[in-house]
C-alpha cells in the first residue's frame, strides 16, 4: 500500500490551491477560502458510529505560529486508500445533511499504479471542485462517481412493476 501517494498528491494539491490564493497549512489537511474551512481526512478504515460523530462535529484544528485553534468546517473530504465500504457510502448517500458537506474518494486504484478515483461528491465545494479538476489535469486520473443505488418503487404508481408475493 503506498499510502505516501496521497501524500504526494495532497501536498501537490495545497500547492496549487496556495499558488491561487487560498489559505493551506504545511501541517494539517485544510484550505480555506471565503472564510470557509474545507477539511482533507484521510483514513484507511473507520467505524460506522466514529464515523458519524466526526461528520457531527465538524471541527478541525488550525496551527498558527505556537498556538492551536479549533474552527468550523463547512466541508470534509475523506480519502480512502482502500475502497470504503458500501454502507459508509450508503450512510452519506442516504442522509442529506451528510451528501451536502461530505465527499469521499476512492484512491485505491492510485494507490495501486491505475489512474481512476471513484468519487461520491454532492457538495458545492469549490475545493473540492478543484481537487478534481487537480487530479484530472495535472495527475491524469479519471474521476468516476460511484454508482448511485436506486430505490426500489413501492407505490405501485402508473409504470410501477406489480408486487408479487
Amino acid at each position: 500500500m503506498k499510502v505516501s501517494r496521497i501524500w504526494e498528491i495532497l501536498g501537490g494539491f495545497k500547492n496549487f490551491c496556495g499558488n491561487r490564493g487560498w489559505k493551506t497549512s504545511k501541517t494539517e489537511d485544510w484550505i480555506e477560502t471565503d472564510s470557509q474551512y474545507h477539511n482533507f481526512l484521510w483514513v484507511r478504515e473507520i467505524h460506522p458510529e466514529s464515523f458519524k460523530r466526526i461528520v457531527s462535529n465538524r471541527k478541525c484544528v488550525v496551527h498558527e505560529g505556537l498556538t492551536y485553534r479549533v474552527v468550523s468546517t463547512a466541508y470534509t473530504a475523506w480519502l480512502f486508500p482502500v475502497t470504503p465500504p458500501e454502507s459508509l457510502m450508503k450512510t452519506v448517500r442516504e442522509n442529506p445533511e451528510y451528501s451536502k458537506r461530505i465527499a469521499l474518494y476512492d484512491l485505491s486504484q492510485l494507490t495501486e499504479g491505475k489512474n481512476l478515483c471513484v468519487k461520491l461528491n454532492s457538495t458545492d465545494s469549490c475545493v473540492f471542485q478543484e481537487f478534481e479538476n487537480f487530479l484530472k489535469s495535472q495527475l491524469k486520473v479519471k474521476i468516476r462517481p460511484t454508482a448511485i443505488l436506486a430505490a426500489p418503487e413501492v407505490d405501485g404508481g402508473a409504470g410501477a412493476a406489480p408486487i408479487v408475493a
